[in-house]
């Protein structure tokens, strides 16, 4: 990680720090990105058909039908939080003057990270929206692993996220705190990990690294802010709606076609508790402003550190959002993520049962 600078008023644009192979793929066709998501959603899709097929329960075409419903429902619920987010990220690359934001920033890259995964209270919209708004910090020149640890606390530490926790749980069982801290802590965990690799840009896809070149071509000639920000706007649901919509789906058809009942059975389980509820996290595909409850509904069956565990790992890696950063960055990164997220609840869980 190179060490960090005083701010000052110039954003040093993600352009200037990719390598010059990595442009020249630029000129790649952008939808084939797309039609590959698509056709490993229709794969997904196809398999848990198959697999509903051979399991008994409700028949196929009721479980279609609420599997749509399911998919529309979390498509309507995170609509309204992907375009808040967008207008946020415009704010943030076009109206908001060079070296403003960077102005209040720390010097040293472990202070920066903090005051980022803090900055998710003043951002109130949930997970879906902050993937757009993490783009636009990007794209004025913030860091990879500056902007992994804002995306990864916000959801969690945003202000609509914590009261409608303290008013699902209160302070029963320490469930507030430990999300809290836990959402901080594996935020800046993340952070410091991918601030270790060696070429952290390496990271976001060839597509979204496009975009911010385009960006900054744009700030050379000088362009209108009113027309760059349609602009950009356009730009920006266009990339994410494609995988709203995908990662909606997916969501819907997980839940219809995988059976709770096998994890409902082991709610009691200290250990198999949290695993269940980690799987079930990723299956629901809530939002994060009412996630908690959703989790109140399992509070008589499950143990306080699933509870804990459900309530770190539904806002930063289920298949809605997963869908949505991938948009921004590499399965690899996807793949890291996922990995010490649910072992990072795993260890908060185990740790909460054992105080509770």
């Amino acid at each position: 990680m190179p060490i960090a600078r005083r701010p000052t008023s110039r954003r040093i644009p993600v352009s200037e720090r990719l390598t010059a192979p990595r442009t020249q793929r630029l000129d790649r066709d952008p939808r084939g990105r797309t039609a590959v998501l698509v056709a490993a959603g229709i794969v997904v899709v196809a398999a848990l058909v198959a697999l509903a097929l051979l399991s008994p329960g409700p028949s196929l075409p009721t479980r279609a039908q609420d599997g749509l419903t399911l998919a529309i429902s979390v498509l309507i619920e995170s609509m309204p939080f992907v375009v808040l987010g967008v207008l946020l990220s415009i704010v943030v690359q076009v109206w908001v003057p060079p070296g403003v934001i960077e102005h209040w920033m720390p010097r040293r890259a472990w202070a920066r990270r903090m005051v980022l995964s803090l900055l998710g209270m003043l951002v109130p919209v949930c997970e879906c929206g902050n993937v757009p708004f993490a783009r636009g910090l990007m794209m004025r020149g913030f860091t990879v692993p500056e902007t992994l640890t804002f995306l990864i606390a916000a959801p969690i530490v945003n202000p609509i996220v914590i009261i409608t926790t303290h008013q699902a749980f209160g302070f029963d069982d320490g469930i507030l705190i430990a999300r809290l801290l836990g959402g901080f802590a594996v935020a800046n965990l993340i952070g410091w990990l991918y601030s270790r690799h060696p070429d952290p840009d390496a990271l976001l896809t060839e597509r979204f690294a496009g975009s911010c070149a385009a960006v900054y071509d744009e700030d050379a000639v000088g362009s209108r802010r009113g027309a760059r920000s349609l602009a950009q706007f356009v730009v920006e649901l266009r990339t994410v709606m494609p995988a709203l919509i995908i990662g909606s789906a997916l969501a819907g058809a997980v839940q219809v076609l995988v059976p709770r009942d096998a994890l409902l059975a082991i709610g009691s389980n200290p250990a198999l508790s949290i695993i269940a509820m980690i799987a079930l996290a990723m299956i629901v595909s809530i939002c994060s402003n009412v996630d908690s409850f959703f989790a109140l509904s399992f509070a008589s069956t499950f143990t306080p550190g699933s509870i804990v565990a459900f309530l770190l790992v539904g806002p930063l890696v289920d298949v809605k959002m997963l869908a949505l950063l991938r948009t921004t960055f590499r399965t690899r990164v996807l793949v890291g993520l996922v990995i010490v997220v649910v072992l990072f609840a795993i260890a908060a869980g185990s740790v909460v049962n054992l105080i509770a």
